[in-house]
């Protein structure tokens, strides 16, 4: 039986192409699926995006903080902060090479290897904070403190760590490893009002972050996590066991060797003062600078972020204030009587300017800044007395007299204003008759001094004190021969320089430099330039004479203070002020004394008893230093 022919499929030929439009279909639907899914992720994200409020990251890219401004003595050594945030920014080429190390090691092991996020961390963080009950851990990573720091606020939600997240991973593809890093390290609070790792380093331990040891490194890379646990000034034990845990991780991530870590950990913590334990002795010095600092800059220090490098000698500041107060102290001793004090005790004042340069290397307004700040070297103007005499004599010289030449020193009578008689008497009632022009400066006495004047006139000694740089009113008669004008210790002692030098005069200077954050020096004042106040040999008989003052004079209790050569007594009327200004080779140094309330200092009290041993004791001091 023949084989049946197999049927032919008639249908079988379209299929294919019915399958291929089948499939065809399927995918364009499946895409337009994938198309709406990811146009409404992107939506979705966007909307979130705006509704969350996600910050630019232009405070990321143009990293500018708030930065401390410096204070700096003649030796370059920071003395004062001024800050909002107490911050110093540095590049990390700048910082130890230990520091950067330290903190990834302490607060981010994976930094150079995530995308800005730590997923793990994060897992583990979730699963702490499960089991805890309450969101304990964070899981952040550098980036993220970062982001946190410039861009969020501190709170504690789910919400904050989705923008925190979001904006770390914009960050990391932004900027550099090391360009974040720099930032966290600058930016990073780390106890005592410390921002970043340069002011860190100087509070704790008086030195720039450049100077850090591994072993202070692993101790502020452990702040972060506590600064007030952790906090080094009053748990340093507490610390110290952090920082063992951060050498144990830098050694386990291959940053440094097991011994070098066991050789930190043994090192002994030698840690700074505690802010405010240095006590106030440069108090006043500074508020100068900083009234200086800000008529120079016209904005606020707290902001400027400037160095002020100042002509502050500490060392010299610091014999000023004990000069002063055992000046006072001495003062108490002689006025007490059967153990009462007769009246209300007084104030005292220095100041101390290297003659040559005019650089104020000490000066204090009085016994205790913290207590009493009124600055009653520049800002109380108190009269004279016989300190104004030299301009006096200045004068007569210019116009012909000598050191030796004869004078009359006698009881003297003259019209005062409004025809009343004016009888100026000497200290103690003493007149010495006929007597020279040196004698009569040496002795302070009144009488010639009086007849100087009206032989001499007072323009001319108007003259001669302004060019000496004395701004005070100046009475036009002859009460100015007394030194009836209200002036500063500051002025009058600078208006001494040329008596101490060379003639010539040139404004007190406290301020030798100011630099701004980018490093460029910022110009001062003009008005430096010296003046000449009186010619060669006016100031060779002047100098003359005023040695004759602590020779021989009111001013002999300062004789034997190496290297002295000149100054002069000042006492006004009722003793209410005590003044002595003198000067060695070197410095020229003003010391006042008197009440805040313009009462006596005492009967027995001058700027000789009260005065001028405060400046024997300082230039003693000074000498020995």
């Amino acid at each position: 039986m023949p084989s049946p022919k197999p049927r032919r499929r008639a249908a079988s030929r379209p299929a294919p192409r019915r399958a291929r439009l089948y499939n065809e279909q399927h995918i364009a639907g499946f895409l337009i699926v994938i198309c709406l899914v990811q146009t409404a992720f992107l939506g979705t994200l966007l909307y979130l995006l705006i509704n969350l409020h996600i910050p630019d990251l232009s405070s990321v890219t143009r990293y500018q903080p708030s930065q401390a401004t410096l204070i700096h003595d003649r030796h370059g050594r920071v003395v004062e902060r001024i800050f909002v945030e107490n911050r110093r920014v540095v590049p990390l080429k700048q910082m130890s090479p230990y520091l950067g190390k330290a903190f990834v090691a302490a607060e981010d092991g994976r930094f150079y290897d995530h995308p800005g996020l730590d997923f793990f961390s994060v897992m583990r963080a979730l699963v702490n904070n499960f089991r805890a009950g309450a969101k304990s851990q964070g899981g952040s990573t550098i980036t993220q403190q970062v982001a946190k720091s410039l861009l969020l606020s501190p709170e504690k939600t789910y919400v904050r760590k989705f923008k925190e997240a979001i904006l770390a991973w914009r960050i990391d593809r932004l900027l550099s490893k090391e360009e974040i890093l720099y930032i966290y390290l600058n930016q990073i609070y780390l106890g005592e009002g410390a921002y970043g790792v340069e002011a860190a380093a100087q509070v704790y331990f008086n030195k720039s972050a450049a100077k850090l040891t591994l072993a202070e490194s692993a101790l502020l890379a452990g702040l972060p996590q506590a600064p007030s646990r952790y906090a080094l000034f009053s748990y340093l034990d507490r610390a110290v066991e952090r920082q063992k845990y951060v050498l144990n991780r830098m050694a386990a991530d291959g940053h440094i060797t097991a011994q070098a870590a066991r050789q930190a950990f043994a090192e002994k913590i030698v840690l700074a003062k505690r802010r405010g334990e240095t006590g106030g002795d440069n108090g006043y010095y500074l508020e100068v600078v900083k009234r200086q600092a800000r008529a120079l800059l016209n904005k606020p220090l707290q902001s400027a972020g400037v160095s002020i490098y100042t002509a502050l000698d500490p060392g010299m500041q610091e014999k000023a204030a004990v000069a002063v107060r055992r000046g006072v102290q001495a003062w108490q001793a002689r006025q007490t009587v059967s153990g009462k004090t007769a009246i209300v005790g007084p104030q005292g004042a220095l100041v101390c300017i290297e003659t040559a340069s005019a650089r104020v290397r000490a000066l204090t307004g009085g016994t205790s800044f913290s207590v009493t700040p009124f600055d009653r070297a520049t800002q109380a103007r108190r009269q004279a007395g016989s300190t104004f005499k030299p301009f006096l004599y200045a004068v007569a010289l210019e116009q012909g007299w000598q050191p030796q030449s004869a004078i009359d020193d006698s009881p003297i009578t003259v019209r005062g204003r409004g025809g009343k008689p004016w009888q100026p008497k000497n200290y103690g009632n003493s007149y010495h008759g006929m007597t020279t022009l040196a004698d009569a400066l040496a002795h302070s006495l009144n009488g010639a001094t009086v007849r100087l004047m009206q032989s001499t006139g007072y323009r001319g000694v108007h003259a001669l004190a302004r060019r000496a740089g004395i701004s005070a009113e100046l009475p036009p008669d002859l009460s100015l021969s007394l030194g009836a004008v209200d002036i500063s210790l500051l002025e009058l002692t600078g208006a001494y320089t040329p008596f101490a030098g060379n003639g010539r005069y040139r404004r007190p200077q406290f301020i030798e430099k100011i630099v701004s954050e980018g490093g460029a020096e910022i110009p001062l004042e003009t008005g430096q330039q010296a003046q000449t106040v009186a010619g060669d040999k006016v100031i060779r008989d002047m100098q003359l004479m005023l040695k004759g003052v602590v020779n021989r004079g009111s001013g002999k209790v300062v004789a034997d203070v190496p290297g002295v050569r000149g100054g002069k007594t000042g006492t006004s009327d009722e003793n209410r002020d005590a003044w002595f200004v003198g000067y060695d080779q070197q410095y020229t140094t003003g010391v006042w004394v008197g009440n805040d309330q313009n009462h006596s200092l005492g009967s027995r009290e001058s700027g000789g008893s009260a005065a001028a041993p405060i400046w024997r004791d300082f230039m003693l001091a000074v000498r020995r230093h």
